[in-house]
């Protein structure tokens, strides 16, 4: 489709007769990330002459106003673009969406059936539900390949890793690291305490967000004339057809691409307090006073250090008997420490039984080591996990299996149960990262369009805590290890060894090497220490190449970096590397 064509559509649509009775009109609205962007298109709509009254809803990415007698949706439409986003009316032609958006429709043919399958003369080869990192992926494999790819998107282009995910949440942890540094001071530096602006630190995030959003995703889908963009719910109908907002639509495969959202625990009286999420809690107008966190996890522990840092008195429950249950116990247990060194209270089996709002802020009931403590906080946050995106997919009516949670069963080359449907990213259970569902996706494009047996390989898969300092790993630990029956020779190197750390004036922390004894192959990778995840990408290579420890000690690595700590850690495998020159 030209952009000709694309924007004679968009035109059509803004142009549309009015009636002349008061009437409500829904819009689709592109690019908001929070309230604070609802806030802004809601004001804009309401500056509008002839506009009564608008509500907007930033999460579903939708909008409702109310319209005098003989007043178009043309200025409305213009005054969201004005106000920095994009929007079309949700009652035009299905599918349709602003600038560089594709319709899809139904085949009229008779006796087409228009089902997910692989049937003749269908509309598009490749149907892709959601436009985070799986479904982009998936997309820009269906078009590498030739073929034809629609993705459908029913909330913000990009999914959650740009708008709600890795993106806000370290460019939030590195303003927060950046005001720690200046506070704390460095050696021979005095110490200062800099004015911060809160609410000026969350619109540059956003800022960041929307460029990215743009740059990354927009323009991309842009750069592809076989990719569309349909703004709607897609949702799979009797006899396993498709819809899009009750359109029907032919495709010959489909991929699941629609990721997860923050999972609310069930406690008693949660939903009074107002709990915030790890979404919601990166768009507050004001740091609260104190907070308290439900979850140890990364992502707990991240958005943790980051309110602390910017002055919450922070509290986190685990109800598991340590923080990072997945990971290395003893590294789980040096970032404790240093959490705890900076004032940061933390508490391991802990049970949170009930919960209330107090004295304008909330109060908790937790059952510790038998007995029943209160905790109080101005706001709590809940980080207790993730449910994926499939209750509104009605993947029964295409016989599409899940688990108990909602995700969708995969195997190796991210097949579902029914034939022609594929599932990529976290939505099919995969490990939470963006770098793993965008490979699922490649995957699921190729075995979907070129019937091909491709598996996704997890045998190393790299994941970082993102606190300060970092925690990061990459295969097996000595227990795991051991759980598979291997002997292994282990190699820790403390900071105070690694040349880089030195000139940083860093001590705390370390790096160790699993390998297998014998061989010498490389296991796995574990590290507490400040840029401990540029470690990870030689690790992994490592890992995936059965490469072993001589392979890495005779590799020459760059000297004053992060990145020689692993070739030191493996050093030490063998040798005493504090008997060793700084070079050597």
């Amino acid at each position: 489709m030209t952009n000709e064509t694309k924007e004679t559509m968009k035109e059509d649509l803004m142009n549309k007769d009015e009636d002349d009775a008061m009437r409500t009109v829904e819009l689709k609205i592109e690019g908001m990330t929070c309230e604070h962007c609802a806030r802004s298109v809601t004001k804009a709509l309401n500056g509008v002459d002839g506009v009564e009254r608008a509500e907007v809803d930033y999460v579903g990415g939708r909008g409702t106003i109310r319209l005098r007698g003989g007043t178009g949706v043309t200025a409305a439409l213009k005054a969201v673009e004005g106000a920095g986003y994009r929007a079309e009316e949700a009652s035009g032609t299905p599918g349709v969406a602003p600038l560089a958006d594709t319709p899809v429709a139904a085949d009229p043919r008779p006796g087409s059936g228009n089902d997910v399958g692989p049937v003749g003369g269908s509309d598009v080869d490749l149907l892709v539900i959601g436009s985070g990192s799986a479904g982009m992926a998936a997309a820009i494999r269906g078009a590498e390949l030739g073929r034809s790819v629609v993705v459908v998107e029913s909330g913000t282009l990009g999914g959650t890793c740009v708008n709600v995910g890795c993106i806000p949440s370290k460019n939030l942890i590195a303003a927060a690291d950046h005001l720690h540094r200046a506070r704390a001071g460095s050696p021979g530096i005095a110490t200062c305490d800099p004015k911060v602006d809160w609410r000026e630190v969350v619109e540059t995030k956003r800022t960041l967000v929307d460029h990215l959003r743009q740059a990354k995703y927009q323009d991309v889908l842009d750069a592809y004339p076989e990719i569309g963009l349909v703004r709607g719910r897609a949702r799979f109908v009797e006899g396993g057809g498709i819809e899009v907002d009750g359109e029907r639509v032919r495709t010959e495969r489909v991929v699941i691409a629609t990721g997860t959202s923050p999972w609310m625990t069930s406690i008693p009286g949660l939903d009074e307090v107002e709990p915030l999420n790890s979404a919601t809690a990166m768009e507050l107008d004001e740091v609260p006073k104190s907070l308290v966190i439900l979850g140890a996890g990364a992502v707990g522990l991240e958005l943790g250090q980051t309110f602390a840092r910017f002055g919450s008195r922070v509290t986190v429950l685990e109800m598991m008997p340590e923080i990072l249950p997945e990971e290395d116990s003893s590294a789980a247990e040096a970032l404790r420490t240093a959490l705890e060194d900076e004032g940061i209270e933390i508490h391991i089996g802990a049970r949170t039984t009930r919960v209330e709002r107090k004295g304008g802020g909330v109060l908790l009931e937790v059952e510790m080591a038998g007995r029943t403590r209160t905790f109080r906080a101005e706001r709590l946050l809940v980080a207790t996990g993730r449910r994926a995106n499939t209750a509104e997919l009605g993947l029964e009516e295409a016989g599409v299996e899940t688990d108990d949670k909602g995700f969708v069963r995969v195997d190796a080359g991210m097949r579902t149960n029914a034939p022609s449907v594929f599932a990529a990213g976290e939505v099919a259970g995969l490990p939470g990262f963006v770098y793993v569902a965008a490979a699922a996706g490649r995957v699921a494009a190729s075995n979907a369009l070129e019937g091909g047996s491709e598996e996704l390989d997890l045998r190393a898969v790299p994941r970082v805590v993102f606190t300060s300092p970092q925690l990061a790993a990459v295969g097996l630990n000595e227990k795991e290890a051991a759980a598979e029956g291997l002997l292994t020779e282990v190699g820790t190197l403390e900071l105070p060894h690694l040349p880089r750390a030195a000139v940083e004036h860093t001590e705390a922390g370390w790096v160790r090497v699993v390998a297998e004894s014998g061989s010498g192959r490389i296991l796995g990778l574990q590290a507490v220490a400040p840029n401990a995840a540029e470690l990870l990408g030689s690790a992994t290579l490592a890992i995936r190449k059965g490469l072993t420890v001589e392979d890495v000690v005779e590799t020459l690595h760059p000297y004053l970096t992060w990145v020689e700590g692993f070739k030191l850690a493996a050093q030490t495998v063998s040798q005493d590397v504090s008997k060793l020159s700084c070079c050597a």
